[in-house]
């Protein structure tokens, strides 16, 4: 194609096994657009050839009825533009290495088949994007920059945002409008009341499918739709969480930082491997009525059940005593890490260090900054 020459790409009639003609333009050979050169998709492409090496603009335009790209070979378009009123649909994977401008329409890829995307390359870009021009389905980035995946559903815009990476690494994201207790393409539902300890409330109003193989952070992003308020009524108690596949329950990804306000924000996560988590979205941490602690351990070395628990106290400032059954002190620390043995540690405690007789004692546990105080008996069994 020559340099700045448009080319309104020739209707070719293709017959089904029905007999009913189909529009397309179906490339079985070796196609190339050269730098400055463009080319206008008003039908849909089918690709079955060479369609990898193009410079210049591949446009796909149409008022009236959705297109389609599919085929068997990977087409990739170095600037590419989506002015589809009706959406343009990828039953392959489609790659842009430079630049897409979403002028009119979603693109919309198949949730059920996540392996197939809009796929950025490394500097790719985008402008345009909005509520109603973004990637209903999965978007891929492959490279090391920070990028934001313009991705949504009916009608809204809900990017996930990864950082800066060390090495060229290739992550995949959707997003879903949907209740995770009844997921539309999963074949398992995220039960929202199954969560670890220091989780209290888990998002029925949304999720991202998140899929990578080397470990990240990620950001979410909410609106007022998201109904974040009914979760916490302080961002400091936000989360990112995820369904752990290995323990089938939603854990806590953590918040490195949050911006905006309970209507408009963002949250961000600490690094995690995405492949150990099926899908994210928002949670809440336990206010100080939800600790659980745990009264019955077994120090006995067999790796199990070794240390006294309270799920949750490493979100509070927090002083722990232990009395045994005389009211003598035998454990006393500040900060409580989950970390007592049953090991004798008190003012009075005449041997310390030596390993506790089996029995009842009683625990007193004072929250720092309410200096609300919790006590009950605690068994130590063998």
């Amino acid at each position: 194609m020559n340099n700045g020459f448009y080319i309104l790409v020739t209707l070719m009639s293709l017959f089904s096994q029905s007999g009913i003609s189909q529009v397309a333009f179906h490339n079985y050979g070796n196609v190339q657009i050269h730098d400055l050169g463009q080319i206008g998709f008003h039908i849909d492409l089918t690709n079955d050839g060479t369609f990898n090496q193009n410079l210049g603009l591949a446009g796909f335009y149409n008022t009236n009825t959705p297109l389609t790209i599919s085929g068997n070979e990977i087409p990739r378009f170095y600037n590419m533009e989506v002015d589809v009123e009706n959406h343009l649909f990828l039953e392959i994977n489609t790659e842009v290495s430079n630049s897409l401008i979403y002028v009119n329409g979603d693109v919309i890829t198949p949730r059920t088949t996540p392996s197939i995307s809009l796929d950025f390359l490394e500097n790719a870009i985008y402008v345009l994007e909005d509520n109603l021009r973004n990637t209903d389905g999965y978007t891929s980035f492959n490279g090391s920059n920070e990028f934001t995946f313009p991705i949504g559903e009916d009608d809204k815009l809900r990017p996930l945002i990864t950082p800066f990476q060390n090495n060229n690494v290739k992550y995949s994201a959707a997003y879903f409008n949907e209740d995770p207790n009844f997921p539309s393409t999963f074949s398992t539902a995220f039960d929202t009341s199954l969560s670890e300890g220091i989780i209290e409330t888990v998002n029925t109003n949304e999720f991202w499918d998140f899929n990578g193989l080397s470990q990240t952070s990620v950001t979410l992003t909410w609106d007022n739709n998201s109904l974040i308020s009914q979760l916490t009524t302080s961002l400091d108690k936000l989360r990112v969480v995820g369904w752990s596949i290995s323990e089938n329950r939603w854990k806590n990804l953590g918040n490195t930082s949050t911006t905006g306000t309970m209507t408009e924000g963002t949250i961000s996560s600490e690094a995690f491997n995405p492949s150990d988590y099926e899908i994210l979205t928002f949670g809440s941490l336990i206010n100080e009525n939800g600790l659980t602690i745990y009264d019955v351990f077994t120090p006995n070395g067999d790796g199990d059940n070794e240390t006294f628990m309270i799920e949750g106290i490493e979100l509070f400032d927090n002083t722990l005593k232990i009395f045994n059954r005389w009211g003598v002190l035998v454990y006393e620390t500040k900060n409580y890490k989950n970390d007592w043995k049953g090991l004798s540690d008190g003012r009075a405690t005449l041997v310390k260090k030596e390993k506790l007789p089996a029995g009842t004692y009683f625990y007193v546990l004072e929250l720092t900054k309410s200096g609300k105080q919790q006590a009950g008996p605690l068994y130590i069994t063998y």
